[in-house]
């Protein structure tokens, strides 16, 4: 089986297999419900990043961000967070890390709501310094799995929600020893469709969660992870045909 954790390598190793593409999974700390482990955010996108890599060529998972941006989650234990402007800079020194070992394409899959700006601004801030590199970021693969699956496939809210149908599903497909359904329970809030509204966690639901945790299957979440797993690794390949050059002739 083939090495893709950066972090079981050696030098010797790492010079000798010409690595030139990185995944990197960012994730978060925090409550999920009583249903889900502190970790699930990490748990989900370390694991997109694990399967993508073994599917492609001359790639490596760079070891995971543990902690996101939770500050609006931080009325439920046991939130550990970084603010905005932190989460910016070590992204942003972890890619720029990654550049300056040769490093030319560079995938995030972030697994946190509250990750999705500053990894923008991170991202945004690298490309701009090496304008050269390829650089992609699948910053909410919860809402692009209910992109990509049947619509008749969740039963609420197109599987959305913290710690929701969906979020709960493909926890139950990862790491089913760590979800406990009997305490699964959510609430759904009154989302206006088009405009964003700004909210702490504890406006939209009584409990930890949102949407309805207790409509999740492990069957569902099989299907999310599988369709993820292959439009990435689609994605990667595509890109690396085109050299990851955007324009088209």
């Amino acid at each position: 089986m083939k090495k893709i954790r950066l972090e079981e390598f050696n030098e010797h190793e790492i010079r000798e297999v010409q690595i030139d593409k990185a995944i990197l999974a960012v994730g978060s700390t925090e409550c999920h419900g009583a249903h889900l482990p502190f970790g699930c955010d990490t748990f989900v996108a370390y694991d997109i990043a694990l399967e993508v890599a073994g599917k492609v060529d001359q790639t490596v998972v760079v070891p995971p961000l543990w902690y996101g941006m939770s500050l609006h989650y931080r009325h439920k234990p046991m939130c550990i967070s970084l603010t905005s402007d932190t989460l910016i800079r070590v992204a942003r020194e972890v890619m720029d890390s990654l550049v300056y070992w040769g490093i030319r394409k560079i995938l995030v899959i972030n697994g946190h709501d509250g990750n999705i700006p500053p990894l923008e601004i991170a991202a945004r801030d690298i490309k701009l310094k090496y304008p050269e590199i390829g650089l992609a970021v699948l910053d909410a693969w919860w809402v692009t799995a209910g992109n990509l699956l049947p619509e008749d496939t969740f039963e609420v809210w197109n599987g959305l929600g913290h710690g929701g149908e969906g979020e709960t599903s493909i926890a139950l497909a990862i790491f089913p020893h760590l979800v406990d359904m009997g305490r699964a329970e959510g609430m759904l809030p009154d989302m206006d469709p088009n405009i964003k509204l700004i909210w702490n966690f504890e406006e939209l639901t009584d409990y930890g969660a949102t949407g309805a945790p207790e409509k999740a299957t492990v069957e569902k979440g099989r299907k999310m992870k599988e369709v993820l797993v292959d439009y990435l690794v689609e994605f990667v390949r595509r890109m690396d045909r085109q050299g990851w050059k955007y324009a088209k002739a």
